[in-house]
């Protein structure tokens, strides 16, 4: 059984074995918690997105998918980088949400993680509503068959930690 534990705070401060990225398409970076990660992390995981970018992945990353590099001077061993929808409106489809979280989850499978660190996928300048978002996230996470022993929802505001708090109630 995975544990869920929220956390208000940054996400690249975490001690942990993976920290998921929101990432854009590129892999090379962005805003948001996507520039975070890769400034505090160091240039080691730009130079691995750049390696992805040039072999599997040259015309980026999907949509819902998700693929891991080093985590360069955080403290954890991998960044697991997703990247989210992009928020149409009420009838935005939300499996692609949840695939980043399923996708991620059987990554971090795949390395032998433990605790993970998700932010709010999304939500950010993908315009995600945060409580729909927090909604799939947990509903995802509590459904997905992994070997991760803790999920740890990494939130940078009080909006978004209480609404991923109603849902882990």
């Amino acid at each position: 059984m995975t544990t869920i534990t929220l956390v208000r705070g940054d996400i690249t401060r975490q001690s942990v074995d993976a920290v998921v990225n929101a990432a854009n398409s590129s892999l090379l970076g962005g805003g948001g918690v996507d520039g975070a990660i890769h400034r505090r992390g160091g240039p080691a995981i730009l130079a691995e997105c750049r390696e992805l970018r040039a072999s599997h992945y040259g015309k980026g990353l999907a949509t819902g998918q998700a693929v891991a590099t080093t985590a360069g001077e955080l403290d954890a061993r991998w960044v697991i980088h997703t990247v989210g929808p992009v928020w149409q409106g009420p009838d935005s489809d939300p499996a692609p949400l949840a695939s980043c979280y399923r996708q991620s989850l059987r990554v971090a499978d795949e390395l032998g993680a433990r605790t993970v660190a998700f932010p709010a996928i999304s939500t950010g300048v993908f315009r995600w509503p945060t409580e729909d978002a927090a909604r799939v996230a947990v509903e995802t996470v509590r459904e997905a068959r992994t070997t991760v022993e803790e999920v740890r929802f990494v939130l940078f505001d009080e909006r978004a930690y209480d609404a991923f708090a109603e849902q882990v109630r």
